[in-house]
């Protein structure tokens, strides 16, 4: 089956499952020859001639990630929907039973056998500055600075943040515009993470904030299917 992927955590997972995807997006970066796979434009943008081109018989989209736009275009279509750790056994299973894939249900198996806990402080090698969280009252991840922009419940990010022992601050939304000055620093540490906005490479001024804080990579929080599993397994 020809696949054409628009959300990059799938084109990952999918190339590792030794699925055809013939089309990607400019941020599906990740999998076995993902290079050699034409770009058809972004997450939420799309050159809809090269996609037609390419004559794929099912679009990979993400209820979050994409735009309701590229789903009514008349190609056929599965939509994810992954706000956590939980979820991932259900939708590895799905896209298997569409695609006839069963390394997608080895993975889907593979989560469900994670452990239940981890051991503490497991952020070593994954966040600049390891930390244990269990010192903050709560945790505010950053995705984006003007305006400020954080990661709150219902999201994949918290799922896996409170999976690795970390309490996420309330916040009124799934991805919210927050105040900093509603926090308090002596409990509250800032997780800044390299991406959507790159962080890592745009640290001035982050000290100056008054507030604990650590840089992450991104892909480690936010990327469900294969990788958020390597990593995951990593942490037992």
């Amino acid at each position: 089956m020809r696949v054409v992927s628009f959300v990059p955590s799938w084109t990952e997972t999918l190339l590792e499952a030794g699925v055809e995807v013939v089309g990607r997006t400019r941020f599906c970066i990740h999998g076995p020859g993902v290079d050699r796979i034409p770009r058809v434009g972004g997450t939420k943008d799309w050159d809809l001639a090269r996609v037609e081109s390419l004559k794929p018989d099912l679009l990979i989209l993400d209820r979050e990630e994409n735009p309701l736009f590229m789903s009514e275009q008349g190609f056929r279509f599965h939509a994810s929907h992954v706000n956590s750790i939980a979820a991932m056994p259900r939708e590895l299973r799905a896209l298997s039973d569409i695609l006839k894939n069963e390394k997608l249900q080895d993975m889907a198996r593979a989560f469900e056998s994670l452990p239940s806990s981890i051991p503490p402080n497991p952020m070593a090698g994954v966040i600049e500055g390891a930390i244990n969280g269990a010192q903050y009252t709560e945790i505010v991840y950053i995705i984006w600075k003007d305006p400020w922009m954080a990661a709150g419940h219902g999201t994949f990010i918290a799922s896996v943040l409170e999976y690795c022992g970390f309490k996420l601050a309330s916040l009124d939304g799934k991805y919210p515009v927050i105040d900093l000055k509603t926090f308090d620093p002596s409990s509250t540490l800032l997780i800044f993470s390299s991406e959507p906005y790159p962080f890592l490479k745009k640290k001035a001024g982050l000290s100056e904030l008054g507030f604990p804080y650590v840089l992450a990579d991104g892909e480690k929080f936010s990327w469900f299917g294969v990788r958020a599993l390597r990593f995951l397994e990593s942490l037992g």
